[in-house]
């Protein structure tokens, strides 16, 4: 199995969260980019304010290297104006693909209005701009039921706001990496809880992103029918290695 083409390979430290300087923090993502280039992986992941330097560098080299972006992240409580402001920027800024977080703390607390509210307008400008959309629910944040339900409220609003011939773009995400849990669980993709999202998800692609540590783990999780996944491990999963540690 060619796994390459369905990582999104990542880095989304910020300079003050790795101890890096803003060039340093560039030119790692610079070197993320080359790696995905040579190696036939199908995109980067990079904080939003890199996206216009890399975007430049792959055209340069003349690659079809997708270039993707985090918005909202990682707490996903920024207002939906916040989020289409931070969208709009990227787009200008030449991204092919943008991850918002979804406020899943609005969710928690019953306001699916605001929820529905921020999918269907971020969604919307991504798709006016024939851009992906994946929004990330944070499944450690969430028990299984609201695994469930939040999937299956995204495939319902999709269904209802968007033609069938754009729900390939829509994408479900488990997770964001930065979500802190207690006691070791996880803060990744699992199998149990994509399996959730693969069968609340209806026509819309999942995207596992964080905890695929082995090659065997992406291929089961590309198996199961995970479209994307994400990672910081991206060389070694295919080069059949263990992810030491990360994202």
């Amino acid at each position: 199995m060619n796994i390459a083409q369905y990582l999104d390979s990542t880095y989304l430290k910020t300079p003050s969260q790795s101890g890096l300087s803003e060039q340093e923090t560039l030119q790692k993502d610079k070197d993320l980019a080359k790696e995905a280039i040579d190696n036939g992986i199908f995109a980067v992941m990079i904080r939003p304010n890199y996206v216009s330097e890399i975007k430049k560098y792959i055209l340069e080299r003349n690659s079809d290297v997708v270039v993707g972006t985090v918005i909202g992240f990682h707490e996903g409580t920024y207002s939906v104006d916040e989020k289409l402001a931070e969208a709009e920027k990227a787009i200008a800024d030449g991204a092919d693909e943008l991850d918002f977080v979804i406020n899943y703390n609005a969710y928690l607390k019953g306001d699916l209005d605001l929820v529905k509210d921020e999918f269907i307008k971020c969604t919307q400008l991504c798709l006016e701009h024939h851009k992906i959309a994946k929004w990330i629910i944070e499944i450690a944040a969430l028990t299984d039921e609201q695994i469930a339900d939040l999937t299956k409220s995204i495939s319902t609003w999709s269904e209802e706001h968007f033609p069938e011939n754009e729900w390939s773009k829509i994408f479900v995400k488990s997770s964001t990496g930065f979500y802190e849990t207690q006691d070791g669980k996880p803060n990744g993709a699992t199998f149990e809880g994509i399996k959730i999202m693969l069968d609340n998800a209806g026509k819309l692609p999942v995207k596992a992103a964080g905890g695929v540590r082995t090659p065997e783990d992406a291929e089961k999780m590309i198996n199961m029918g995970v479209k994307r996944i994400g990672t910081s491990s991206a060389l070694a999963l295919i080069k059949n290695q263990s992810a030491s540690e990360g994202y």
